[in-house]
């Protein structure tokens, strides 16, 4: 009996620890996947495709918080840092060609943990 009642108190611990565990952060993967399609645009110029912007739509929806948006900037700044083809011009214009907002920037630049 004493058993049972421990391993029910572990089950319930456990339920407890994963229903309160956030959703999946963004990883590089994700922010990379999203932006391939840009890769183009980013290294050419000109229009950014339909597919980096819908590119560009996801990875502001998969970064909501903070922790997020920090972690997709550096993923995208690791990113930028191994492209040395990349037009800072074009990836500061991006998200406005795309209509859309983010400060989640693409630079080699940036200092990732002042983004809010």
């Amino acid at each position: 009996m004493k058993g049972a009642v421990v391993i029910a108190l572990l089950v319930t611990l456990a339920m407890i620890h994963f229903m309160a565990e956030p959703a999946s952060a963004v990883t590089c993967e994700d922010v990379n996947n999203a932006l391939d399609p840009c890769l183009s645009y980013l290294t050419g110029g000109g229009a950014p495709s339909s597919g980096c912007c819908n590119g560009v739509r996801i990875l502001i929806s998969m970064a909501p918080t903070t922790s997020d948006r920090q972690t997709a900037c550096q993923c995208a700044k690791d990113a930028a840092s191994r492209n040395p083809n990349l037009r800072e011009d074009a990836a500061a214009a991006l998200p406005s060609k795309c209509g859309v907002q983010t400060n989640i920037p693409i630079s080699p630049n940036i200092d990732c943990s002042s983004i809010s």
